[in-house]
């Protein structure tokens, strides 16, 4: 019934895990004799979407400043551009200290997020600041939103996508069909291959299980290439098999949140 009402099998099977929760629930409280057996539907593999560093940059040059703004956030770390990129507040910008925060309760998993801002993105959001103080002056209204609609008749108001312009710019840049989503993907990917501890990459991106995180840290055969010149380059330099190290890049704590490891490996 769901499946011809076009629901995905990954779609059912989360709707199937509420389903088994409510019967152990019973079970446990004496209100049923015995858990049916419900077995899942087979989903499909994991999307395999995500940016290069010059296909990401190709598509943000072709989009208008303040929305180059908001991909850099999504690209940097893994936020969800709908919901929580676009849904940033002014307020949730903090120069001084450079951070950028999420309020608890306004995420997918509820939990705020606060992360560091690197020296190129610190910049750009400065900017995107001065574009929205002088737009409140000209509208003379106050305008609470980081990323309102700059022109046009909702100047001032809270953009909530920007599908057409986003369609455009990969088309433009060769990159058809490519999606926001794919940011937050690279974003895993990225802070994986720099080293970054998955228990820090998991907080600065907001994922709560490890499973779904897994899900989203895609291999790119440009990685592959990556791995195999290092492991062949190390191979002839020791004339033997190569020793493996498998610790943090900057730290020795893997509890450490590795942010100058961030900084030093991105533009932004």
């Amino acid at each position: 019934m769901r499946q011809s009402g076009g629901a995905a099998n990954s779609t059912i099977n989360r709707e199937l895990a509420v389903l088994t929760r409510m019967l152990r629930l019973a079970y446990e409280t004496s209100k049923l004799v015995r858990i049916p057996v419900i077995r899942n539907l087979k989903e499909n593999a994991p999307r395999q979407g995500f940016f290069e560093r010059e296909q990401f940059e190709a598509v943000r040059r072709r989009l208008r400043t303040d929305l180059q703004t908001a991909l850099a956030i999504g690209y940097m770390y893994g936020w969800r551009m709908q919901n929580e990129v676009l849904a940033l507040e002014r307020r949730q910008v903090d120069l001084d200290s450079g951070t950028l925060r999420l309020d608890p309760g306004a995420t997918k998993n509820d939990e705020g997020r606060v992360v560091y801002l690197t020296p190129a993105l610190k910049a750009l959001l400065a900017a995107q600041l001065e574009r929205v103080e002088r737009l409140s002056k000209q509208t003379r209204q106050i305008i609470p939103y980081l990323f309102p609609h700059l022109t046009g008749r909702r100047a001032g108001t809270q953009r909530g996508d920007f599908r057409k312009a986003w369609t455009t710019a990969c088309e433009k840049a060769g990159v058809p069909g490519m999606l926001r989503h794919d940011l937050r993907r690279t974003a895993v990917r990225n802070m994986v291959n720099l080293g970054v501890p998955e228990r820090a990459a998991m907080k600065l991106t907001g994922h709560k299980t490890r499973s779904v995180f897994d899900r989203y840290h895609i291999v790119s055969p440009g990685d592959l290439r990556t791995s195999l010149s290092g492991w062949r380059a190390h191979f002839r330099a020791h004339r033997g098999y190569p020793e493996i190290a498998a610790r943090p890049l900057n730290s020795d704590n893997p509890k450490h949140a590795p942010v100058a490891q961030v900084d030093r490996a991105s533009a932004f």
